[in-house]
């Protein structure tokens, strides 16, 4: 499934999914950013990834990792994207994730996403 601008919907679920790196490397602009608050990385000091390459880099830790990812709630209208994602680790340990994808030429430009972790 596209959005109507081109933004291929099914390989971002399957690249989460299935932890393939590579897959979602594709989906984003070459000068993309993404913006992260979670337990480590406040409001006020978010973790701020730019271009492809430290985005790609991030890819590959998170989907090398032992854990499982599902994606929920997921709505696009060609020009974002919003989601929920339920990570599993395998010690037990869970992630929630409230993400927003904002597109471009069928890219993903920006993300922002704010996870909350088990303590």
């Amino acid at each position: 499934m596209s959005t109507a601008t081109g933004f291929d919907l099914e390989t971002f679920r399957r690249g989460i999914e299935e932890r393939d790196a590579a897959a979602l490397r594709t989906l984003y602009a070459e000068d993309a950013e993404i913006s992260l608050v979670d337990h480590l990385h406040p409001p006020s000091n978010p973790l701020v990834l730019h271009g492809r390459d430290q985005i790609g880099a991030y890819l590959d830790d998170v989907c090398a990792r032992d854990m499982t990812h599902e994606l929920h709630h997921v709505v696009a209208d060609g020009t974002t994207v919003n989601f929920l994602e339920s990570c599993l680790y395998a010690d037990g340990t869970r992630v929630l994730c409230a993400a927003t994808l904002d597109l471009a030429d069928g890219r993903i430009v920006r993300e922002l996403g704010v996870q909350a972790w088990d303590q």
